[in-house]
């Protein structure tokens, strides 16, 4: 009974860490602001200023190859030695990476 009331304690912790994880990998924090998925260039460049480096990527086609989307990349930090790596497709932020710099 012991083991069994243990290990659900620790299931319940490893998801609830595992789920604060991945919600940290929607937001990126710009002194008090936060940009999240889904937010335009602009608004990120309101909220945390220009960033390091930017680099258009590529294309991509849009829902039914009608449209094409450019792919672009911006680059903000180093702060604490880790980089943030924005990635918009559309004029929509999709993706946040956070890598340490070399």
């Amino acid at each position: 009974m012991i083991m069994r009331s243990l290990s659900s304690i620790t299931l319940t912790t490893l998801v609830t860490g595992l789920l604060s994880i991945s919600a940290q990998a929607d937001t990126l924090r710009c002194g008090s602001a936060l940009v999240s998925l889904g937010d335009r260039p602009f608004e990120v460049e309101r909220k945390c200023g220009a960033p390091v480096h930017r680099d258009p990527v590529g294309y991509t086609l849009g829902s039914y190859d009608r449209r094409e989307y450019m792919i672009e990349e911006w680059v903000y930090g180093p702060s604490n030695g880790m980089l943030s790596i924005l990635r918009f497709e559309g004029n929509r932020l999709i993706a946040i990476e956070r890598r340490r710099e070399r």
